[in-house]
Order: structure tokens, then C-alpha cells, then sequence
């Protein structure tokens, strides 16, 4: 036969036409395939939690401008996981190892940061593992972490603190999306195999936007390959900031939070983001009003010290813009809180969502213990 004549090896349509010379290529094979009544009777293990309601296995972007105090909040969480406290002073959490790569810090600095942030007279959590270098994931940082988790295979957390430091370089000819997304997809291998939360500490563009996710650094590739983001805002000089949460196994949320430099730790405030931004007579009496349940003007004037005619007038405008609702007595309660029941002071914990059946591979589900 002329070599080259070009035939089929098969009939089937679709199949591309190879050359007699051209070796054969094995066939290439799609991942298991579920099927429908399958797929919903199959008991999936649960998604595990660094931070409940806030931080779930996978990849979670941490991003907001230099010095907003990222790191600090970082540091806080890993220890907050690493020795079974409360989050954010408000949410427990699980013990478990945690690996922190503070890849911008020097020992003698996170010694100070760590002194800072334990109460008088605690430990140090021996749980808490500080790294302050890591090869680039393309020269063996990937390797590396997998490392420590083979090691620690009950580890609750790591934190990459900057991302930047370990992405690598960018493949030859990729795309700057592409090469952002690459760079998330090492990581995001990493998390799923060990079912891990890893928290990559990143920035924000100079340039603000309406929708929080816009002002994720780089290019879309970045926040589209990551399981979640979370995005802190604080204006320059102020305590209080706004935690923005938004992912795949996460609901779409905002907290109010403080800063607390003489303890290096962000503490999770009672009611939502506006209310620490609105004008302080509206505030006061939201904040009041949060703790001591439904009131008339005159017992919010005793409780507030504001004025009467304030008090009154400014509850007027807060039922007018749905802030506050009124009783037939003239009792006002906050809007979102249950008729008769109050608000207590404790800060909103957020829950767990509970996330629809999804398929997931071997690979997928092997970082779970047994």
C-alpha cells in the first residue's frame, strides 16, 4: 500500500483520519461517570471546616490592601485552630495542626506577634507549625506542603502568607489568565487531596469596586480557580472593617469586625456592616436596641442618653427606611430581629450551609480519614 494513503482504523463518526505510519495513541478515558439515582444515593463525607461558616476545605482567598491587616488576622486564625478557641472571638472551632508560611515575617517578629495575641499566662498551641521559607510551588513548594500534611494528616489549615511568594514563575507563552489560574490550581490540588483548608493571603487593585470580587489582584483566573474569597475593608485609621465572604461551599455574607492592636486580633461585632458606618445617633439606638430587645422612645432615651426629640425623630426615619419596625404600642425593635424575642449581644455566628450533593471523584475524596 502507498504510505501515503490515508485511512480509518475505524468507521465510527468523528474519528480523526491517521496515516498507516502514524502510531497508535491509547484512547483517552473520562473520569467515572455517576449516574443520576447513583450519584444521589452515595453518602459523601462532609466538608470539613477550618472556621465554621467562614473557612471550608479547599482554597480560600484572603485579599485586601497592604497594612489593612491581613496577617494579622491570619495569624490569629492559626492560632485560634491550632489551640481550639473561638474565631474572631465568636466562632469555636475544631483543634488540629496548622502550618503557617509566613514567607514575608523573620522568627523575632512572629515571636512578637505570637506573645501579643496569647492571653496572660497561655501556652503557646504546640499544634501551630511556623515556617518562614518555601520554594516556589514550581520548584517543589507543592511537594513540600504535601509533605507536612502526609505528616500531619489531621491538619485542620494552612495559611500561605503572601501567595505571591510561592506562585512561581508563569509557563512560557500562558496567558495571564491561564497563569493565574495554574498557579491557584497547584494549591487547589494540594487542598482537595488532604482535605484541607488552605488560606492564601493575598492583595487587592488600588482601584475599588462595587462588586468585592473586581478588586481581587490579577486577573479573573485568580478568584475563578479558588473555592472562596474573602476580602477585608478598613478605612485608614479606623478599628472597625468588613469581612466580605463569598465561595462555592460558603454563603454570601458580610461582617462588621474590629481590630484590636494591643492584642494583634479581629474580633466579630454584634449586627451587620452598615450599622457601624451609619450616623452615630442611628447606631447607638440599633445597638441598643440589639440588646434590650423591643422599647418605646422614652426607655430608648433612658438607655442611650440621647435626647427625646432625637430618639424620636430618628426612629421615625429608621421605620421609613425599613431599619426598624413598630408595634401597635409604638415599640420599636430592630428589623431583622423576631417579633418578642430580642437580640441578644453575643456577635452573629455564622453557620454552616448546607451544600446540595455534588459528584467527586477518588482523588477528590481521598484526604478524608476513614
Amino acid at each position: 500500500m502507498n504510505p501515503n494513503t490515508i485511512t480509518t482504523h475505524d468507521t465510527t463518526p468523528g474519528l480523526r483520519l491517521v496515516g498507516d505510519d502514524e502510531p497508535r495513541r491509547p484512547r483517552a478515558q473520562l473520569g467515572r461517570a455517576w449516574t443520576a439515582d447513583e450519584l444521589m444515593s452515595t453518602e459523601f463525607p462532609p466538608a470539613r471546616w477550618a472556621v465554621p461558616g467562614v473557612l471550608c476545605e479547599g482554597v480560600n482567598l484572603l485579599c485586601g490592601p497592604p497594612k489593612v491587616g491581613k496577617s494579622w488576622m491570619s495569624l490569629n486564625l492559626g492560632l485560634s485552630v491550632a489551640a481550639g478557641n473561638q474565631a474572631f472571638d465568636a466562632i469555636p472551632v475544631e483543634p488540629g495542626p496548622v502550618l503557617y508560611l509566613a514567607l514575608e515575617d523573620v522568627p523575632r517578629r512572629l515571636q512578637t506577634r505570637v506573645a501579643k495575641m496569647l492571653p496572660n499566662g497561655q501556652r503557646a498551641p504546640r499544634d501551630l507549625h511556623l515556617v518562614t521559607e518555601c520554594p516556589p510551588l514550581t520548584h517543589g513548594g507543592d511537594e513540600a506542603i504535601a509533605g507536612w500534611l502526609d505528616a500531619h494528616r489531621n491538619a485542620r489549615m494552612v495559611v500561605i502568607d503572601v501567595f505571591a511568594k510561592v506562585r512561581g514563575q508563569s509557563p512560557m507563552g500562558a496567558s495571564a489568565y491561564d497563569a493565574d489560574y495554574l498557579a491557584v490550581g497547584r494549591i487547589k490540588k494540594i487542598a482537595d487531596a488532604y482535605g484541607v483548608a488552605i488560606l492564601l493571603v493575598h492583595h487587592v487593585r488600588k482601584q475599588g469596586s462595587d462588586d468585592f470580587l473586581a478588586e481581587v489582584s490579577g486577573t479573573n483566573g485568580i478568584a475563578g480557580a479558588a473555592d472562596a474569597t474573602l476580602v477585608l475593608k478598613r478605612s485608614r485609621g479606623e478599628a472597625d472593617g468588613t469581612l466580605y465572604v463569598t465561595g462555592r461551599d460558603v454563603d454570601e455574607s458580610e461582617y462588621a469586625l474590629r481590630f484590636y492592636p494591643e492584642v494583634g486580633a479581629w474580633s466579630m461585632l454584634d449586627g451587620p456592616p452598615a450599622e457601624y458606618t451609619m450616623g452615630d445617633s442611628r447606631a447607638t439606638i440599633l445597638r441598643w436596641l440589639r440588646s434590650n430587645g423591643p422599647a418605646a422612645p422614652r426607655a430608648i432615651e433612658a438607655g442611650t442618653g440621647l435626647a427625646y426629640n432625637t430618639v424620636k425623630k430618628t426612629c421615625q426615619r429608621m421605620l421609613a427606611d425599613a431599619q426598624l419596625h413598630a408595634d401597635a404600642s409604638g415599640r420599636y425593635r430592630v428589623a431583622d430581629d423576631e417579633p418578642g424575642t430580642g437580640a441578644g449581644s453575643v456577635p452573629g455566628v455564622p453557620s454552616v450551609p448546607e451544600v446540595p450533593l455534588t459528584s467527586a471523584n477518588d482523588f477528590d475524596q481521598g484526604g478524608h480519614d476513614d
